[in-house]
This record gives C-alpha cells, structure tokens and sequence, in this order.
C-alpha cells in the first residue's frame, strides 16, 4: 500500500488538507453554556451541581451502582486498587502492551506489575497468557495467591481495554474465582463499549475511565471510578474526598485520603459531553466501516472489535505486514501533515519496568512492531 493512497483517504473523509490530528475533542454550543453557568455560579472547584450531575449520568449510561468522579484518569485508577485492597508491595497481573498509567500507578502505590501478553483479536489482556502464567509461577494458599519466586502476594488483574476492544472479561473472571483475586479494569479507553451487552468497567469489582482532552467524551483531565455496590463507592468518595467527615466547619479526616476531586468546571464539560456521546459512536462506527472497507483492498489489516463485543472505536488501528512497511506508514503520513502513531512501546522495555515479572510476551512483541493508530476523531462520513 502507497502512503500517498492512505493520505488521500483520510483526508477525502475529513475533508480538509490542513493538519489532521489523532483524535480531536468535539464541542458545541451546550458545552460553553455550561462552562459559562458554573463561572457564573462562581463554584468552579470540586464542589457544585455538574459533579453530582456528571456522576449520575455515567452511572445511568454504564449500568454502574455507583460512580465517582476524579481529577483524571490515573486517580481513578489508583482509587479503584486502593479499594480493591491492593497494598505496597503486592504483585497486579496485567498486560506489558498498555499505556503507561497502567503500571505508573502500581509503581507509585508500592505494587508491581506482572507483564503478561495480550490476545490478537482485542489487543487486550489474554486470559490464556494470564492462566499459564499463574500455573508456572503462583500458589493458591489459605491466605490468597503468592509468587512462587518471591513470596509476594498477588492481589488483582488488571486488564486494559485497549483502544476501547474490550478483553475477554467472563475468562478473566473465571480465573479471578480460581485464584482469589480481584479484577479491576483499567476502562480509560473504553467508555461506550459493550462486552456481552455490558458495558466494560461493570464486570470487574472496580474500573477506572478517563476523560482526558483525546479521549471519546473529554472534561479537559477528569476520570471516574466505577463500582458495583453504593457502600464502596460511598467510601470510594470519601477517601478521593481527602476522607473529611462531614462538618459545618470542623476539619477532621477519619483516614489517609487523596485529594482527587474533579472540578466542577471539567464536570460541567462531562455533562454536554455525555448528551453527545450517542452520536460520537455512531460516527465512530460509520468511520471504522469506511477505513475497513479501504484495507480490504490493501495490505494492512484493519482491526475489528472482538466478535463478543461492540466496541467505541475510540483509536483505529492497522496491523502492518512488517515493521519496515509500519515505519514507512509512520514516516510518510506524518510528513504529509496527516498525524499516524505506533502503538506504545512494551512496558519491560522501559527502564523503570525493565526488571518487572513477566510471562511470554510473543503477541505483544508481534504487534509492536506491526501496529499504527489513524485518526479517529469523530466525523460525518
């Protein structure tokens, strides 16, 4: 496939021959009447009307028993291990093919990743790799599972649902059960995205979504925690709260909390973004048809979402033939104004990681030199 050809279509659907981004926010007028009540209202910190409104509405949309709201996606993950019980210097299976929040938040609550490999059909966490990796290198005791090796407790695993296709969630759990341990979904690329006709992030005990400036709906930065019982969320937002007991003036803080509270400005973005997130995926939808109509007559494979789910389409993707032809893709489009990435480098293969457990890794490796987002930002086609 020429380069030339991939540019000419992108840019025939965008319908411009300016810069074209990876994936671009989408605001209208409800937006900016928003932001304007909540200055006029003059509550534009982590107190006010959007942030109850905004929660309620991820509640409602995803089928979660309760939502909370934080300042971005990291925060709502490091909220979700914290109340999945997740301690310095546990082990949290999850895939080495991720972006880097995903482990810098291990990293940062004293945890350690396990690197484990990810399926070709969701690019996601892959529950075969997860099971062999556990009967190699785990024991199930009466007090949990431990790593064979070292003696650390292996508390969760952590999939991430990688450019919102989910991963194989009812297999994931099945060995959750077997093993004593927690499934917490990392969902920060996933909202709008179905597995078995449930949105991802309510099947594990915890997840975590993002709202970040490139995502399907945006607050500027901003995350939400999604729970399956009111009781824990109830504690979820009390600890993201900085844990303040509630009082007319008095300050006291009943545990270590975080200061994690979402702005009601950002939720004030969040609420007209959700009005619109129907039709961002069904024009994510019609757009991922168009770019898989194209390669079948190229050379590139275009991934499709998972036969068992119904996915956001938040980042399109291709899978090259070789890591020469990506290279080129890479090279060509970028020069030609029209923004292509490579999928993120493996998480062992950083230096803070490089020392990490880790199963065989033969997939991830395969697509990391193989893989290339394109556009996506929502448009009419």
């Amino acid at each position: 496939m020429q380069s030339t050809q991939l540019v000419a279509f992108i840019r025939d659907i965008y319908k411009t021959n300016a810069f074209i981004p990876l994936h671009a926010p989408t605001f209208s007028e409800k937006e900016q009447a928003n932001v304007a009540d909540t200055l006029e209202s003059t509550f534009v910190s982590s107190v006010g009307k959007y942030v109850d409104e905004f929660e309620r509405k991820i509640e409602a949309y995803t089928g979660s028993a309760r939502a909370v709201a934080t300042v971005n996606g990291t925060a709502a993950l490091h909220a979700a291990l914290h109340q999945a019980g997740v301690e310095r210097g546990d082990l949290v299976i999850t895939q080495a093919l991720t972006f880097v929040a995903t482990c810098n938040t291990l990293y940062h609550m004293g945890a350690q990743p396990v690197l484990v490999d990810v399926a070709k059909t969701s690019l996601s966490l892959c529950p075969e790799a997860v099971e062999a990796y556990l009967y190699e290198h785990a024991k199930l005791t009466g007090q949990g599972c431990y790593h064979k090796g070292t003696g650390q407790r292996i508390k969760a695993v952590l999939p991430m649902h990688t450019f919102g296709h989910p991963a194989e969630l009812d297999e994931l759990l099945l060995l959750c059960k077997q093993w004593g341990l927690t499934l917490v979904e990392d969902a920060a690329e996933s909202l709008g995205s179905f597995y078995k006709g449930k949105h991802t992030g309510t099947v594990g005990e915890f997840a975590a979504l993002s709202f970040n400036g490139n995502k399907i709906i945006t607050t500027g930065g901003g995350g939400m925690v999604l729970c399956q019982t009111a009781t824990q969320g109830d504690h979820i937002k009390h600890v993201t709260t900085t844990a303040k007991v509630p009082h007319p003036y008095e300050f006291h803080h009943d545990e270590a909390g975080f200061n994690y509270r979402l702005p009601n400005l950002n939720a004030a973005l969040g609420c007209a973004q959700m009005e619109a997130l129907p039709t961002f995926l069904k024009q994510k939808r019609a757009l991922a048809q168009h770019y898989a109509e194209f390669f079948r007559k190229h050379d590139c494979q275009f991934v499709l979402e998972p036969s068992y789910a119904r996915s956001n389409y938040w980042l399109n993707a291709i899978i090259c033939e070789s890591e020469v032809q990506r290279d080129a893709l890479l090279t060509e489009t970028n020069a030609a104004g029209v923004m292509t990435r490579p999928v993120w480098k493996l998480m062992h293969r950083l230096p803070m990681f490089s020392h990490a457990h880790r199963g065989d890794l033969t997939v991830s490796e395969w697509l990391e030199s193989r893989v290339i987002n394109l556009p996506s930002s929502p448009v009419e086609v």
